[in-house]
């Protein structure tokens, strides 16, 4: 039994048994990988897949248990290629950042841009995602680093670090009536129009749905997207009210308006979430502290290693995280020309 095969047998079962897929995801040659997992099942006695002439069909029961364990093993041997390159001083090497558009679009930029100045060897790949889906792609391992938010509940999938703090927005067109406000908008006046905004919107458990659904409020979806970009695109044509995160509008969007969102809509977190027991290469340490200052180095490596229960310090709002003294500026609800970034 090599790691190979073991690797293979993982492979085949996150490609959905597709050989071909998984044969490409590891680098190797379909008829090869298939013969290292014969051979592996002809030195284990039994049998890890079922098959239907050339093609597999599931996992026996006995390929499932084999499958948890072979996960942990690789884990393992991760473990200890990442904790010998950081002893040597090794500067190169690969992360997966599985995250939302918005965040990779608005946020991961300056921390990405920071870790590859630091460490120009390192690669370094976005697979934007479906939120519903990102902590199911980080639950198959690998070298992935998820970052998610939600509306306050921690995410119950690997150790969940808790990085700032942000709220929404309601944007309209500079020519729109409401960009004449002086005051924020209520829940009540948002449910009379069309809205338009992420595609979680729809799922029961979004928040800003159980926020309309606990006013007794109806909520009118004109538009759903998962690119804030294309939400704003809508909001332009005159679709619809967007409602989206306070760090996906800029200073490029001059032509739009933004009023703070009801006090209703519940604050958001956004969080970097590690597969528990994993052990932090230093350029994944690095672009975790370039998105949160605020959190220790040494207690940092101990919570994810399962050394310590985290006690994370209280993340700070996205508005204090932007560091430059000067934003180019917008016009805001009150009427005052501010920064853009710091009034978001």
């Amino acid at each position: 039994m090599t790691l190979n095969q073991l690797r293979y047998l993982v492979a085949i079962a996150d490609s959905g048994l597709n050989i071909t897929l998984a044969a490409e995801h590891v680098h190797a040659t379909q008829p090869g990988l298939s013969r290292q997992i014969k051979q592996l099942e002809g030195e284990l006695g039994f049998l890890l897949f079922t098959r239907k002439g050339r093609s597999l069909t599931s996992l026996t029961q006995a390929g499932e248990h084999v499958l948890v364990h072979a996960r942990r093993l690789l884990d393992e041997a991760g473990n200890i290629r990442a904790l010998a390159a950081n002893q040597r001083g090794e500067r190169k090497g690969r992360l997966t950042l599985i995250t939302t558009h918005t965040q990779a679009r608005y946020v991961l930029p300056r921390a990405v841009a920071a870790t590859r100045r630091e460490y120009p060897a390192v690669s370094i790949r976005l697979q934007p995602s479906e939120e519903s889906e990102i902590l199911a792609h980080l639950a198959r391992g690998g070298d992935e680093l998820a970052i998610i938010s939600t509306s306050g509940a921690v995410p119950d999938a690997g150790v969940a670090i808790p990085l700032f703090r942000w709220r929404r927005v309601v944007l309209v067109p500079s020519a729109h009536r409401l960009a004449r406000r002086t005051r924020s908008i209520s829940l009540r006046e948002l449910s009379a129009v069309p809205l338009v905004s992420y595609e979680s919107s729809r799922r029961p458990e979004s928040s800003l749905r159980r926020a309309f659904d606990a006013a007794g409020l109806p909520m009118q979806l004109a538009m759903t997207a998962h690119d804030a970009d294309l939400i704003k695109t809508y909001v332009r044509a005159g679709l619809g009210i967007g409602i989206l995160a306070e760090m996906a509008v800029s200073a490029a969007d001059a032509d739009l308006y933004a009023l703070p969102a009801p006090g209703a809509l519940p604050e958001c977190i956004t969080w970097a979430v590690l597969p528990r027991g994993r052990v932090l290469r230093d350029f994944a340490l690095r672009l975790l502290r370039e998105l949160a200052p605020q959190i220790d180095a040494a207690d940092l490596h101990r919570a994810v290693a399962g050394n310590a229960e985290p006690a994370w310090p209280e993340p700070p709002a996205w508005v204090d995280l932007q560091r430059e003294p000067a934003q180019p500026s917008v016009r805001t609800a009150t009427g005052r020309r501010k920064s853009l970034q710091r009034h978001q």
